[in-house]
């Protein structure tokens, strides 16, 4: 815990995110040591972070391919050095044309979307005709999650096929996200990643065996990240590990990212014996847990959510008598990625010092396109 602790607390308004960019370090170090330092096979997601600073620390770190879900991630990576974007989302709407803008005003970038049918692709590429860009596209794949993408059968090879030969598209591969696969055991999860997986690489191989380029296969995130490092001819897209969390701590314990974001929380009441009350509400932490998995606190033990609103959270505690209105604590959110897309912006903490504060710009729907 005392690694995590500020000294110039009196400068941390609360509640704010902390962020710790030597931890930040490391957890690249690691996701570049878990590829064997191979930087081409990453492809990392920026959708937990959503900061600038930190995807220019990846960049230093020769990392030159990003993955992102929105227009505006999509802007930052640009004007923070990635030169390949792929945004992990199949565009319609009003989102193409902004896409299109984008690829325009950032023409060094390498640009890429998804697809998973031929009406999404006929539409993206009624929008590229109007420039002088040819779209360059993967076709989005259902392992099983359910979310979006295309089950692997012989409707995938038939479209693999007519994209390919469709001189409006550049079509490099495959984007396959099994996120679905979650179980602790590294054995049995590995067992699922592979079988999710085999179709696709089969797929592939057929493909390249009749005289294709074999098709790029990005598969992925963090979940599943250490199950496809080493896994041959894909790329991985990990993203949370950039920060991490209580969550993925506790179910991928071979894993050894470490808590590069914490939130920083005072108590702001004891309405009553037993029960303190922090400024911790939903808006300064993801939501979507249950009320026990929300915030693990790493300085105070022998505690219970018991409930939260807006701007509180309210705890039943044995210690009651020892807590004092003001005291600061410190917690792990239990999911990240939503709980940064809360804050406005993170403080940075250096040599146990608040030394700064980073904007989370791409939390934001819209930066300039």
């Amino acid at each position: 815990m005392n690694e995590y602790q500020v000294q110039n607390i009196q400068l941390v308004d609360s509640p704010a995110l902390l962020i710790y960019p030597d931890r930040i370090v490391h957890n690249i170090r690691t996701m570049l040591d878990m590829v064997d330092g191979d930087a081409e096979k990453l492809v990392p997601h920026v959708k937990t972070h959503k900061m600038a600073e930190v995807a220019r620390m990846q960049v230093e770190a020769g990392i030159t391919k990003f993955k992102c879900a929105t227009i505006a991630e999509a802007e930052m990576l640009a004007d923070t050095g990635a030169r390949h974007v792929l945004i992990s989302y199949q565009l319609t709407g009003p989102k193409l044309h902004r896409f299109c803008e984008l690829v325009q005003a950032y023409n060094w970038v390498e640009w890429a979307s998804l697809v998973d049918n031929l009406v999404s692709a006929e539409e993206l590429a009624r929008e590229f005709a109007k420039t002088t860009h040819k779209p360059i596209v993967y076709i989005d794949i259902n392992l099983g999650m359910n979310r979006t993408g295309h089950v692997v059968d012989d409707e995938l090879e038939q479209l693999y096929r007519t994209l390919k030969a469709d001189p409006r598209f550049d079509l490099r591969g495959f984007h396959a996200y099994d996120g679905h696969i979650r179980d602790q055991d590294v054995a049995e999860r590995q067992l699922k990643a592979d079988a999710a997986v085999k179709p696709l690489e089969e797929l592939a191989e057929k493909l390249e065996q009749e005289g294709e380029p074999r098709p790029l296969i990005i598969v992925g995130g963090t979940p599943t990240f250490s199950n496809h490092a080493h896994r041959p001819n894909v790329w991985c897209s990990p993203g949370t590990c950039l920060l991490w969390d209580w969550g993925y701590d506790d179910l991928l314990p071979e894993q050894t990212f470490e808590w590069a974001a914490l939130l920083l929380t005072r108590v702001v009441s004891k309405p009553a014996p037993g029960i303190v009350t922090t400024d911790l509400g939903h808006k300064a932490v993801a939501a979507e847990n249950p009320l026990a998995k929300r915030v693990k606190f790493l300085n105070l033990t022998d505690y219970e959510l018991t409930g939260q609103s807006e701007e509180h959270l309210v705890l039943q505690v044995k210690n009651w008598d020892d807590i004092q209105i003001g005291d600061v604590l410190y917690g792990v959110p239990y999911h990240i990625c939503p709980t940064v897309a809360l804050h406005e912006e993170a403080q940075v903490i250096l040599g146990g010092e608040a030394t700064g504060r980073w904007a989370i710009d791409a939390r934001k729907r819209r930066i300039t396109y």
